[in-house]
C-alpha cells in the first residue's frame, strides 16, 4: 500500500470516527434520530462530538499540572465573554476540515448547524473580552491557569430596536443547555452572608474570632474546557453557580405553606440569575455586591482546597499561586483570603498579610471615577461584618504607614485611606486592591502614566515597584484565523501560517505591501467580505448597502466618554453639505454602528435613539441616496462581531483623550485591514508607534491638552458660536429636525454639550474630527494606496496579540513557566 493510500484510508478513518460520535450523540445523549432531530438538536451532537475530543487532553493537562507542582494563575474576573465556542475549539484542535467533511457527508448544512450555537451571556464589552482571549492564550502557551467567574443564566440583555430605541429582552441564554460545561457536584463551597462575629479568647489568651449566625449559599462548580491551539493543553473555566444551603424549610412545608417553604431556595439561587442588575435601586447595588463576594470566597476557598492537595504550609501559598484581580470586582477576595488563613488556618496577622499581598495582583481597567468602585459601610456591616473588622484592621495598619512616610502630609490620610469618609462612609475598592497586591498594572502606556502620576499618584509615590503596564491583547486565533479565513488563507499563502502562535510573522507582509498582485487579492477578499456585511444588514434591517462604499464603523459600547455623539455631528455635517450643494462629489460612506447601552444610562440609550433618527431621515432623502447611509445593527455580540471586522474599512476610536484605558476593538479592526480614524487615547498611541503615523488617522486634543483646556476653563458655546457648520448641526438636532413627532426629545444632549460642560470636549475636538475625515475621504479615492495602508495596519499588529500580553504577565507579575503536556497521561494511569 502506499503512502497515499495510506493517508487516505487514515483520512476515511477519522471521518467515520468523527460521523459515529456524532450519530452517537445525537441518538443516546440527545434521543433523536435523523427524522426528529432539529437542527438545533445537531448542533448539540456535533459540540459533544468534539467535547469528546477535548476531554483527554483535558484530564491530562490536569494531571500535568498536579504532577509538576508548578504555581498557577486563577484569573478572577465578573466577566467573560466567550461568544461561539464551537468554531474556537474545532480551529484550536486542528480539526475544522475533517469535521466539516465528516457532517457534510451526511447531508447537512455544517455552516448551518455552527450557526446554531447561542453566544454564552456572560459578559458586556471590552474587560469580558479581554478575560477570554487570555483563556485561549494561557491555553496555546500551556501557562497552567485557570478562570474564575460566576455562571450567570441571564447574560447582560438581548438588545432590540423598536422605533428606533433600545428594548432591553432577557438573555436566557442557558434556556436550551450548554453542551460545552461539566457540573461538578462534588466542588461545592458554602459561602456566609449577615450574621455577627463574636471575639471569645483560645487556651492561650488569644482573641479568635468565629462568624456565627450566616445565612449560606452553595457555589456549586461548572467546568468548560479552554483548548489552546496546536496544543495539547486545555485549561479551565470554572464558574460559580448560587446553590440553596437546603432545599426548602420543612417546618413551614409541613404546615402547608409551600411558597415559604422554598422562598429561602429562591433567594439564595438570585445570586448568580443576572449579569449586572439593575443598580439604580438598593436592592440591585446590593445583589451586585453579593455576586462579588459569591465568586470571591467561593474562587479563595477551592484555590486553598487545590493547593493543600499538596501542603500544608500556608507560608508556601505564594510560591504557588497567583491570583489576578480583573478590575476591582473581585477585591473582595482579598479579605476573604485574610478572614480564611487567620479565622480558619490560625495565621497570624502580619504572616497573612504578607501571604496575601504576595498572592495579589491588580489590573485597572478604568480612570472613570463613576467606575471605580465604592461600597457602603452599612453593606459590610449587615453583610459581610467580620470581612468589614479586617478592611478596618487594613485600613489602620495602612494609615499608620503613610505616616511614617509622609510624616508631615496629614492630608494624604483622607485622601489615600481604604475608607472614604464622606455624608456616606464607604470603602474604596481600587484602594484596598493595591494595598492589598504586590503588583498593579494598567492596560496601555498613556493609561498606566496616568495612574501613576494622576489617579493612583500617592499610592505610586508610596509603592513605585509595584506599578507596572501591561498593554492588553487580543487572540489571533479567534479575531483573524477564524473570523477572517479568507484573510487567514491569503497571509497563509504569502508569508506561512507562524503568525497564528508568533503574530510578529506579519511583520513580513510589510515586504509585499506594494506588490500589486497582492493588493488585488487583498481588495478582493474585502470586498467578499463587505458583500457578506452586506447581506447580514438587508437581512436583519432591510437596507441595502453598497459594497463599494466606505464602510466606516463604531461598534462598541455605549458611553458618552467613547463619543458615538461626535461620530453623529460628522455625519449631520455630511448631510448638510450634500443638501447644500447636491451636485458635488462625495465619497460613498456608510457608517456603521452597533453596542448596548446599560438599561438605566438614559444619555446612552438617548444617543441611540439619535443614531436611528438621523438613520430614518439620511437613509430615506432622494437627494443623498448613494451618497451616505446609517446603520444600527441590534445586539451587539461577539458573534455579530466577526462579521463586521473583516468588512470594515475604517475603524472609529474617537474617546476623548485620556479617558480609554486601551480598547481592543481597535486592534481587531487593524489586524483585519481597517485603517484607525483616532486621537491618541488609550493602545491607539501604541498603534500609531507599530504602523506608522503615515498609516493612521489622528485628530484632536491630546490627553496633556485636554487637562490644559479644563483647567483653563472650557467653554463650549466659544466653539458653537465660532463654527457656523457646528452650529447648525446642534441647531438641528435641538430643534426636533431629526424628531418632529417629539421636537424636544434629543434636547437633553444638545443641553449636555452646550449648558452642562460638554464634559467629554466633543465640541473642541469637532473641527479636527471633520478635517480628518476629509482626508479619509481623499485616501479613499485611491483604493490601491488604501489597501498598502490596510496592509501595513495588519503587517503591524505583532505587539498586540494576548500571547504577547500573557508572556509579560507570566513573567513579570506571576513568577510562572509553561508546563509541558506530555499525551496519553491518563490514558497510561489507566492501564
Amino acid at each position: 500500500m502506499t503512502e497515499e493510500q495510506i493517508g487516505v484510508n487514515e483520512e476515511l478513518d477519522k471521518q467515520m470516527l468523527i460521523i459515529k460520535s456524532f450519530l452517537e450523540h445525537l441518538e443516546y445523549t440527545l434521543g433523536k434520530d435523523k427524522y426528529s432531530a432539529t437542527a438545533y438538536d445537531r448542533f448539540n451532537a456535533l459540540a459533544y462530538a468534539v467535547r469528546d475530543y477535548l476531554v483527554e487532553r483535558w484530564l491530562d493537562t490536569q494531571q500535568a499540572y498536579y504532577n509538576s507542582d508548578y504555581k498557577r494563575v486563577y484569573y478572577m474576573s465578573m466577566e467573560f465573554l466567550m461568544g461561539r465556542t464551537l468554531s474556537n475549539s474545532l480551529i484550536n484542535l486542528g480539526l475544522w476540515e475533517d469535521f466539516k467533511d465528516a457532517i457534510s457527508s451526511l447531508g447537512n448544512d455544517f455552516d448551518q448547524i455552527v450557526n446554531e450555537e447561542q453566544d454564552a451571556g456572560l459578559g458586556n464589552g471590552g474587560l469580558g473580552r479581554l478575560a477570554a482571549c487570555f483563556l485561549d492564550s494561557m491555553a496555546t502557551m500551556s501557562i497552567p491557569a485557570y478562570g474564575y467567574g460566576i455562571r450567570y443564566e441571564y447574560g447582560i440583555f438581548r438588545q432590540h430596536i423598536i422605533d428606533g430605541a433600545q428594548v432591553e429582552i432577557p438573555d436566557n441564554w442557558l434556556r436550551y443547555r450548554n453542551p460545552w460545561e461539566l457540573d461538578r457536584q462534588e466542588h461545592l463551597h458554602t459561602v456566609k452572608f449577615y450574621g455577627r462575629v463574636i471575639s471569645t479568647p483560645d487556651a492561650n489568651g488569644k482573641l479568635v474570632r468565629e462568624w456565627v449566625d450566616t445565612d449560606d449559599v452553595m457555589a456549586m462548580a461548572y467546568d468548560t474546557p479552554i483548548p489552546g491551539y496546536q496544543t495539547q493543553s486545555v485549561n479551565t473555566l470554572r464558574l460559580w453557580s448560587a446553590k440553596s444551603s437546603r432545599e426548602f424549610d420543612l417546618k413551614f412545608f409541613n404546615e402547608g405553606n409551600y411558597i415559604r417553604a422554598v422562598e429561602k431556595k429562591m433567594q439564595s439561587e438570585t445570586i448568580s440569575k443576572v449579569l449586572y442588575p439593575a443598580d439604580n435601586v438598593v436592592e440591585g447595588k446590593e445583589l451586585r455586591f453579593k455576586q462579588e463576594y459569591f465568586l470571591a470566597s467561593a474562587t479563595v476557598h477551592d484555590v486553598i482546597y487545590r493547593f493543600k492537595k499538596k501542603h500544608q504550609d500556608m507560608r508556601l501559598l505564594p510560591d504557588k499561586v497567583a491570583i489576578q484581580l480583573n478590575d476591582t470586582h473581585p477585591t473582595l477576595a482579598i479579605p476573604e483570603l485574610m478572614r480564611v488563613l487567620m479565622d480558619v488556618e490560625g495565621v497570624e496577622w502580619e504572616e497573612a498579610w504578607d501571604i496575601t499581598k504576595k498572592t495579589f495582583a491588580y489590573t485597572n481597567h478604568t480612570i472613570l471615577p463613576e467606575a471605580l468602585e465604592q461600597w457602603p459601610v452599612w453593606f459590610f456591616e449587615q453583610i459581610l461584618p467580620r470581612h468589614l473588622q479586617i478592611i478596618y484592621e487594613i485600613n489602620e495598619r495602612f494609615l499608620k504607614e503613610i505616616r511614617e512616610h509622609f510624616p508631615n502630609e496629614p492630608e494624604r490620610l483622607a485622601r489615600m485611606s481604604i475608607v472614604e469618609e464622606h455624608w456616606e462612609r464607604k470603602i474604596r475598592m481600587a484602594h484596598l486592591a493595591i494595598v492589598g497586591s504586590h503588583s498593579v498594572n494598567g492596560v496601555a502606556a498613556l493609561h498606566t502614566e496616568i495612574l501613576k502620576n494622576e489617579l493612583f499618584r500617592d499610592f505610586y509615590e508610596m509603592y513605585p515597584e509595584r506599578f507596572n503596564n501591561k498593554t492588553n491583547g487580543i487572540t489571533q486565533r479567534r479575531w483573524l484565523k477564524m473570523s477572517n479565513p479568507a484573510l487567514s488563507a491569503l497571509i497563509d499563502e504569502y508569508i506561512g501560517g507562524g503568525w497564528t502562535t508568533n503574530l510578529y510573522d506579519l511583520e513580513k507582509l510589510s515586504a509585499i505591501a506594494s506588490d500589486p498582485e497582492f493588493i488585488a487579492r487583498w481588495r478582493q477578499v474585502k470586498r467578499s467580505n463587505k458583500e457578506g456585511l452586506c447581506r447580514y444588514i438587508k437581512q436583519h434591517n432591510d437596507l441595502d448597502v453598497d459594497p463599494d462604499s466606505l464602510f466606516d464603523v463604531q461598534v462598541k459600547r455605549l458611553h458618552e466618554y467613547k463619543r458615538q455623539l461626535l461620530n453623529v455631528l460628522h455625519i449631520i455635517t455630511l448631510y448638510n453639505r450634500i443638501k447644500d450643494n447636491p451636485g458635488a462629489y462625495v465619497v460613498p460612506r456608510t457608517f456603521i454602528f452597533a453596542g448596548k447601552a446599560a438599561p438605566a444610562y438614559a444619555t446612552a440609550k438617548l444617543i441611540i435613539r439619535l443614531i436611528n433618527a438621523v438613520a430614518a431621515v439620511v437613509n430615506h432623502d432622494p437627494d443623498v441616496a448613494g451618497r451616505i447611509k446609517v446603520v444600527f445593527l441590534a445586539n451587539y455580540s461577539v458573534s455579530l462581531a466577526e462579521k463586521i471586522f473583516p468588512a470594515s474599512d475604517l475603524s472609529e476610536q474617537i474617546s476623548t483623550a485620556g479617558t480609554e484605558a486601551s480598547g481592543t476593538g481597535n486592534m481587531k479592526f487593524a489586524l483585519n485591514g481597517a485603517l484607525t480614524i483616532g486621537t491618541l487615547d488609550g493602545a491607539n498611541i501604541e498603534i500609531m508607534e507599530e504602523v506608522g503615523r503615515d498609516n493612521i488617522f489622528i485628530f484632536g486634543m491630546t490627553a496633556a491638552e485636554v487637562s490644559q483646556l479644563r483647567a483653563r476653563g472650557y467653554n463650549p458655546r466659544e466653539y458653537y458660536n465660532g463654527n457656523r457648520e457646528l452650529k447648525r448641526v446642534l441647531d438641528m438636532i435641538a430643534s426636533g429636525f431629526f424628531s418632529p413627532w417629539a421636537p424636544d426629545l434629543f434636547t437633553p444632549l444638545t443641553d449636555s454639550l452646550l449648558n452642562l460642560g460638554d464634559h467629554y470636549m466633543l465640541l473642541a475636538d469637532y473641527a479636527s474630527y471633520v478635517a480628518c475625515h476629509e482626508k479619509v475621504a481623499e485616501l479613499f479615492k485611491q483604493p490601491d494606496e488604501w489597501a498598502r495602508r490596510a496592509i501595513l495596519n495588519c503587517a503591524g499588529m505583532g505587539k498586540f496579540s494576548s500571547d504577547r500580553t500573557i508572556d509579560q504577565y507570566a513573567r513579570e507579575i506571576w513568577g510562572i513557566k509553561p508546563v509541558n503536556i506530555l499525551p496519553g497521561t491518563v490514558e497510561l494511569q489507566r492501564h
